[in-house]
C-alpha cells in the first residue's frame, strides 16, 4: 500500500512539473494553468493524508491518471488556443426546471480549445473500457450516451464556445461495442491523429537523434483511441475535413508574380527580404466569399498555409526601427527624439533597445515561413492609412512591397467571433480583424495581447502568434 502511494505522489509531482512546462503554441491561460494546478496539489494532498493516517487495506482510488491524460493531450502540437480545462460549461437545453441551479444544468468538458485549428470540446476517459458503460448502469453513471446528447445539446446552444466538434479521448481504449454505438448513434470515427504514444517530458533523445529513450515509470497511450463526433447546427468544419468553412472564389494576382520576380533579383540578406522570400507569395486575390465563379482559380492548398497579419504585424515588418535605423535613432539628439515621438518617445527607445538585443525580422520570418498570409480589408484599411500619416519613404516603399505579397481577404468574422459582446476591450473593429481569421482558420499574428486576453477571459478558444511591438519611425 506504501508503495502505491508513493508511486501515485510522484506521478502528482510530475503532473506539477509538467504544467509549469506546458509548450508555448498551447497559449494556455494562466487561469488555465491554475485550475490544473489546483486539481494536481489537491491529489497530491490526498495522497500524503492516505500515507499516514489510511490503513493499509484499504483500496487506493487516486484521479491522478486523468489528470495526466489531460496533460498528455495538452502536450501535443496541434493542440492550441487552450481557454478552458477541466470545468462545467453551462447548459441551456430545452424542458429544464427553473430550479435548478445552472451547475446542475452544466455538463463538464476537459479541454476547450482549437484542434489543427478547428475549435473543438474534448472529454477525457481515464477508465478501464469494462467500465465505460453506455447505457445506466442502476449505479451512479448515467451511461455514456446519456453524457454525450448533454454535451452535444449544450454544445449546439452555446454561442461563444460553439465548438465544430466533440472529441473523445479513451487513453486506455474502448470496447468493440462502445465502438460500434458511437458509430452508429453519433456518426463518430476515429481519429488518425499522431498523438505521442508516452509523455513528451519523460521521453529523451539519445544521441544521433534517432531514437528515443523511454524514463522508467513513463505513462504509455499505446491503448489509446481518439473519436470526433460532429456538432450539429454548425458552419464550421469537421477536424478532418476541409480546412475551410466555406468555399472561397479566388483569382490569380498577377502582382505576386511579379514581385517573385523582384526578391529573387535582391539580396536577401536583408532582414525585410528575407522575410518576404520565406513566405509563400500569395498569387491570389479573393472575389466573393461562398460563392464559386466560373473560370476562376481554386487554391490547393490545405489551410494550414494561411497566416493572418494584424495591422500591429505589417507595422513591425516594414518599421524603420525593424529596418537598420536603431543605431540612426540612438545617435538622434534626444530632444529632437522627443519633438519628433512627443509622448511616445519611451515606447520607441524600449523597442530600439529590443530591437538590437533581438532582431524581430528574424523571429518573424520563423513565423511566416512557407505560409500565405492573409489581411483583411479593414486591416489594408487602416494600414494604408497609418503609414500614409505617420511613415517614411522607405516605409512606404516596404508597405507597398509587402502589400503585393499578401491575400486580401473580406472581412468575414466567424459567427462565433462576432457573438462575443462588444465592449471597450472587446472592441468591433478587433472582432473583425481576429474574426476574419478564425473563419479561414488562420492563426492572427498580432502586438495586440489586450485582445487576446480579453477573448480568453470568454471562454472562446483562440489561435494567435504573439509578436513584439513596433512603432513607424518615420524612415
Amino acid at each position: 500500500m506504501m508503495e502505491q502511494v508513493e508511486a501515485a505522489r510522484k506521478r502528482c509531482s510530475r503532473v506539477i512539473d509538467t504544467i509549469h512546462k506546458l509548450p508555448s503554441q498551447t497559449n494556455i491561460t494562466e487561469s488555465c494553468k491554475r485550475t490544473l494546478l489546483k486539481l494536481a496539489q489537491s491529489e497530491l494532498h490526498f495522497l500524503s493524508s492516505r500515507s499516514t493516517s489510511t490503513p493499509h487495506h484499504t483500496p487506493l482510488s487516486v484521479n491522478i491518471g486523468h489528470l495526466e491524460a489531460v496533460i498528455h493531450i495538452l502536450q501535443q502540437p496541434c493542440i492550441t488556443g487552450v481557454s478552458r480545462v477541466c470545468k462545467p460549461i453551462p447548459s441551456s437545453l430545452p424542458n429544464r426546471k427553473k430550479i435548478e441551479s445552472p451547475t446542475k444544468n452544466a455538463v463538464h468538458v476537459d479541454i476547450v480549445c482549437t484542434l489543427n485549428k478547428n475549435p473543438v470540446w474534448i472529454i477525457v476517459s481515464d477508465r478501464n473500457p469494462r467500465y465505460v458503460s453506455w447505457f445506466r448502469d442502476g449505479k451512479s453513471s448515467k451511461g455514456l450516451k446519456f453524457r454525450l446528447e448533454q454535451v452535444l445539446g449544450a454544445a449546439q446552444s452555446t454561442q461563444i464556445m460553439k465548438p465544430c466538434s466533440i472529441v473523445l479521448f479513451f487513453s486506455h481504449g474502448i470496447s468493440d461495442f462502445v465502438n460500434e454505438k458511437l458509430r452508429e448513434e453519433f456518426g463518430a470515427w476515429q481519429l488518425g491523429l499522431e498523438f505521442a504514444l508516452f509523455d513528451f517530458d519523460l521521453c529523451e533523445e539519445l544521441e544521433g537523434g534517432e531514437w528515443i529513450n523511454v524514463v522508467a515509470n513513463a505513462r504509455s497511450f499505446q491503448e489509446a483511441c481518439v473519436f470526433e463526433i460532429k456538432v450539429g447546427g454548425t458552419k464550421e468544419n469537421t477536424v478532418l475535413g476541409s480546412k475551410y468553412g466555406v468555399e472561397r472564389s479566388l483569382s490569380l494576382n498577377p502582382t505576386g508574380l511579379e514581385m517573385m520576380e523582384e526578391v529573387t533579383k535582391e539580396n536577401l540578406d536583408d532582414g525585410f527580404d528575407s522575410l518576404i522570400s520565406e513566405m509563400k507569395l500569395s498569387l491570389m486575390k479573393v472575389k466573393s466569399v461562398d460563392v464559386v465563379g466560373p473560370g476562376d482559380f481554386i487554391g490547393d492548398d490545405d489551410g494550414d498555409d494561411f497566416i493572418n497579419l494584424d495591422t500591429t504585424a505589417l507595422i513591425a515588418i516594414v518599421s524603420g526601427n525593424s529596418n537598420g535605423c536603431t543605431e540612426k535613432l540612438l545617435a538622434t539628439p534626444e530632444d529632437e527624439l522627443r519633438k519628433r515621438f512627443k509622448g511616445n518617445y519611451e515606447f520607441v527607445i524600449v523597442q530600439v533597445k529590443s530591437e538590437i538585443q533581438n532582431p524581430i525580422l528574424a523571429e518573424m520570418a520563423g513565423v511566416i515561413q512557407g505560409k500565405r498570409g492573409i489581411i483583411c480589408e479593414s486591416v489594408l484599411s487602416e494600414f494604408k492609412q497609418l503609414v500614409s500619416m505617420c511613415g517614411g519613404p522607405n516605409e512606404k516603399l516596404r508597405a507597398d512591397k509587402i502589400l503585393k505579397c499578401l491575400m486580401v481577404v473580406p472581412d468575414s468574422p466567424s459567427e462565433r467571433m462576432m457573438g462575443v459582446p462588444t465592449t471597450r476591450k472587446l472592441a468591433l473593429k478587433n472582432k473583425v480583424v481576429f474574426g476574419t481569421g478564425d473563419h479561414w482558420r488562420a492563426p492572427t499574428l498580432t502586438a495586440n495581447m489586450a485582445f487576446v486576453r480579453a477573448v480568453s477571459q470568454t471562454g472562446m478558444p483562440l489561435f494567435t502568434i504573439e509578436h513584439r511591438p513596433r512603432a513607424l519611425t518615420g524612415d
